[in-house]
This record gives C-alpha cells, structure tokens and sequence, in this order.
C-alpha cells in the first residue's frame, strides 16, 4: 500500500510525526514478559527514569496510562516528573467520569502550566473501577465531560445540562497554558459509539497494531465520521518495537522474551486490565488465533498479547525493515506513533539509536499551533485578577 490514501483526510498533511514512548506506570514492566522482577516494579523511582530517559533521548511524547493495577497514578506522577524534563510532551491518561469534569479541567491546565505547554490527554472511556455500565452509558457522559473541559479551556463559564451532569458555575474556569481550544484529546476505541466521540471531538485517534488493510479500513471510516461533524483528525499507532542489527537477532530477542512465559499466569495478568474483554482486545486476540508463528504480518508479531491486554504487537526487526514499515504507514497518514518495549528504558535507547535519527519528526501540538510561543496570558499567568 503506497501513497496516502485519497479517502483518508488527515488534519496533517505534512509526512512528519510525532514519535512518542510509553512509562510502564500500570506494573508491567519486564526482562521475562510475565515474570516479575522487583527492579522492573512501578515505582517512582523506575517510572521517572524512564521518562527522562525518553526526554533526553529527544522523543517527543510519552504515554502515562490509566489503570487501578498497583503503580504510579497517572496525574499525580506527571506533575511529579513535569519539572524533571525539558522538552517531551507527556500523554496523560484519563478516564472519563472518576473526577468531577470542572475539577479534572483544572487538574489539567494547572499540569498544562507546569510543562508549559507541554501536556496532551488521552480520553479513556473504559469501565469506572467496580462499576460495570453499556457502551452507551460510558461513551455518552464522556461525551459530556469532554464537551465541559472544552467549555472550561475556551470559555469564561461552565454551563452546561446534560444526562449526567448538570453545571452552571460562576466562578472563572482555570485556562490552559496551551491555546486555539487547548491541550490535544488523543482516543482509542473501534467500538461505534468509540468511534463517534472521537469524530466529533478529540484530535488523534489511537489505533493498535493490525494489518495494514485493517489499519486502512479503520482510518477510511474515522476520517469519514469526523468529516460529518465538519472535521478533520489525526492518526496514530501504539505498537511495542524489538530492533536489533540483523533480523535473526530481533528474532531472537522476541523468543528470549517469551523464553520463561507462563500461559496461566500471562491469563492472569490479561485480567486484570479493566479493557481485557475490550473490542480492540478481543480483535488482537482473533488476529493472532489466525497467524503463524504469533506473526500476524511480515514484522508485526502478536506474542506480546498473549501476556497483557491492551497493544499486543510489536514490531520486529533490523533498523532497515522497521524504517521501511514505519514510512509505509506515515504514507498512509499516521502521524504519531507510541512505541514500547521490554525492558522499556532499554528498548527506548535502541529505537533511539537505530531508527529515530531516520524519522522526520514534529509535535503535534506546535504544529498546530496550540502551544504559544511566548507565555500567555491566563489566571494563572499575567491576567488580571478578579
């Protein structure tokens, strides 16, 4: 598949991305997928090494997930390690309706103005911990929540009716640092009431690692959605990466692995996630009952799934083959990427010395004008008080 495709409209038509990695916040880090290892646990010690890690090595986002598996929570430890970087964006995980939405949009712009600038969000829709609800119920109140931080970064008051929420505030909302609509809503979901609230407001839709038809066909309907709202959106893919200088050596690498993988204790691991019986998990775990040798296309390997729920592939290959498969996938129109791998903070370091050098690189939220660039003016900057 080359060229980008004519039924896909993507709001970034420059073939640059926006390369991010991911902090192993949610306990699942490992030499040995599967295996324990008190080194690789989800302290903060761990965690923010990985992100400085990340920053130093010049990727531009990190991913900071959502789950209520022991580790660092996600907003709590971004404000922890904001201060410790210098110029990678954080991705922040959140999910819709476990903080009131006027004290989640000020929890976001306080962050916002620590990393000046520097914030994106991940919109989560899944389950509430110990609470089990319909697609419908969960899609519609993030739809509600997400319509009232949009109200609170661009509007002087909160006012908003809703089925869930019903707000009429007087006090002045706490803007982001970031302007035109503040900080970019990232969201992943294949389920259709998924797919609609992402057309209708977030900015880079999320998708986990498939065929590239899959990925295409995927993409061809999202950006047809968002065009109905009178949209444009962004693609990206999270996919984990085992890169070495031979492809035997990869290879090897994926096998090592899985080389101590216990299948009862990889099931328990799976269901602990609250997405485990998820669309796009169940739909990762088809693909892979179809493969050979876990691979579900040249390079994309699926083992990973078998050990945790959520992205279950990894890319795998020479600097060469996962180069080439990246380009074909930017000239499909994806511009982000999260990659990951096992141990993080070491795999972190053989991307970036055998294929980020190669990429043509951008943020999303400069190229999109949503980071000023000079300090702006906001109640917690220079704005009056009142």
């Amino acid at each position: 598949m080359s060229g980008q495709p004519q039924s896909v409209s993507i709001r970034t038509p420059e073939p640059a991305v926006e390369v991010g990695w991911f902090s192993a916040l949610c306990n699942e880090d490992y030499e040995f997928l599967g295996v324990p290892d008190g080194q690789y646990r989800s302290s903060f010690e761990h965690c923010s090494d990985i992100v400085q890690t990340a920053d130093r090595l010049g990727y531009q986002n990190i991913l900071m997930p959502s789950s209520f598996n022991a580790g660092q929570e996600p907003l709590t430890f971004a404000g922890a390690t904001a201060v410790l970087t210098e110029q990678i964006h954080f991705l922040v995980a959140v999910r819709m309706g476990e903080i009131h939405p006027p004290m989640l949009a000020r929890h976001l712009s306080t962050l916002d103005h620590i990393l000046k600038g520097r914030l994106t969000v991940n919109i989560i829709s899944s389950d509430l911990v110990g609470v089990t609800e319909s697609n419908e119920d969960r899609y519609a109140r993030s739809d509600e929540v997400v319509q009232i931080l949009k109200q609170a970064w661009t509007q002087d008051r909160i006012k908003f009716k809703g089925r869930f929420y019903d707000l009429d505030l007087p006090a002045e909302p706490v803007k982001p640092y970031q302007q035109n609509g503040g900080p970019l809503l990232y969201f992943g979901g294949i389920s259709d009431p998924a797919k609609d609230l992402c057309a209708k407001h977030c900015d880079v839709f999320l998708m986990w690692p498939e065929p590239e038809e899959n990925l295409y066909a995927t993409m061809t309907d999202l950006s047809q959605r968002a065009a109905a709202y009178g949209r444009k959106i962004d693609f990206g893919l999270r996919i984990h990466v085992i890169v070495r200088e031979t492809e035997q050596a990869a290879r090897d690498a994926a096998t090592r692995l899985m080389s101590k993988f216990d299948a009862t204790k990889g099931a328990e691991i799976r269901a602990r996630s609250q997405d485990n019986k998820s669309a796009g998990v169940l739909r990762q775990d088809e693909l892979r009952a179809k493969s050979k040798d876990d691979y579900i296309e040249p390079h994309v390997w699926s083992g990973i799934g078998r050990g945790r729920s959520g992205c279950g592939s990894a890319l795998v290959g020479t600097p060469e083959q996962i180069l080439n498969k990246l380009q074909r996938y930017i000239a499909m129109g994806i511009r982000a990427f999260i990659f990951s791998g096992y141990p993080h903070k070491e795999e972190a370091e053989l991307f970036a010395r055998h294929v980020l050098p190669s990429l043509k690189t951008t943020k999303l939220s400069v190229a999109q004008g949503r980071v000023p660039a000079t300090t702006p003016i906001t109640p917690l900057t220079t704005a009056p008080r009142h």
